[in-house]
């Protein structure tokens, strides 16, 4: 499965769900999650989505600590199998 395929999933069962998984460009900062999710309650995470197998680069990995380390939480999805849990994830947090 290609990413963009999981990206799709992605978009369409934060969709189903009430919210929106919108794509995050921040020119300037180079490495930032592939989308912001945003779920009804007030409910926000970063995704960076992947390839099956692949890893974020290390520019990603960078990012993504700032991120955490500000209080958000970040995920990476490699499968769309990944989906439903992490955007239950996301609801329960």
């Amino acid at each position: 499965m290609k990413e963009s395929e999981i990206e799709s999933r992605l978009r369409a069962e934060a969709k189903r769900m009430g919210g929106m998984a919108v794509k995050f460009v921040s020119p300037g900062l180079d490495g930032v999650p592939d989308r912001i999710v945003l779920l009804p309650g007030r409910k926000i995470a970063f995704v960076e989505l992947k390839a099956p197998g692949k890893k974020p680069r290390p520019l990603q990995e960078k990012r993504m600590r700032q991120l955490k380390n500000l209080g958000f939480p970040v995920y990476v999805v490699d499968g769309a199998e990944q989906i439903g849990g992490v955007l239950d994830e996301i609801c329960a947090t």
